[in-house]
């Protein structure tokens, strides 16, 4: 099998495509979009075969209160956000004990900078930008293990600033830019 193109669309997975149908309908039980849009956009979402088409059908959409802070939190296990899920302006992340695996290169970014900022003891953080993610790492702290970043040979333009702060315990922080 021969590798896809660079610049071919992303397909999209049956859980992107649920996340966008419950968008949706949070966004008319909201009184947000018509009944007739639901309709529209509920179309475009279950025939769309490439990550764009989901985000064109959520794209309009009004924020979900963008300048609040959402806040991630477990005592132990695993937190993980994959998928079509909307990234907050500030997104803080804080557990005891677990890994965690922040997948951003599905996500809708609406803002052109997000702050993560981790509070972690023991486990683990794995952390995957767009592929155009600028990424500043100035303002974590590691206490045990080291960080794991490298910046991208090409850079392209136009994507979002993500700074990423706080402390790791024991655990390594590993970031990534998606491939596509």
């Amino acid at each position: 099998m021969a590798p896809l193109p660079e610049d071919s669309p992303q397909l999209i997975g049956e859980d992107a495509r649920d996340t966008a149908v419950q968008r949706l309908q949070e966004a008319y039980a909201e009184g947000l979009i018509s009944h007739e849009e639901l309709d529209e956009r509920l179309h475009q979402v279950l025939i769309a075969k490439a990550h764009g088409e989901l985000v064109s059908a959520l794209a309009s959409l009004p924020a979900e209160h963008p300048n609040t802070t959402s806040t991630i939190a477990a005592a132990g296990g695993r937190i993980q956000r994959r998928g079509l899920w909307r990234v907050p302006r500030l997104l803080k992340v804080e557990s005891a004990f677990g890994r965690v695996h922040l997948d951003l290169s599905q996500a809708i970014i609406e803002h052109p900078v997000v702050d993560i900022e981790l509070q972690l003891g023991t486990g683990g953080a794995r952390i995957t930008v767009p592929r155009d993610a600028v990424v500043d790492i100035e303002g974590v702290r590691t206490e045990w293990k080291d960080l794991r970043y490298r910046t991208p040979r090409r850079s392209l333009p136009g994507g979002p600033k993500i700074r990423i702060s706080g402390t790791m315990g024991f655990g390594r922080l590993k970031i990534r830019h998606a491939r596509r």
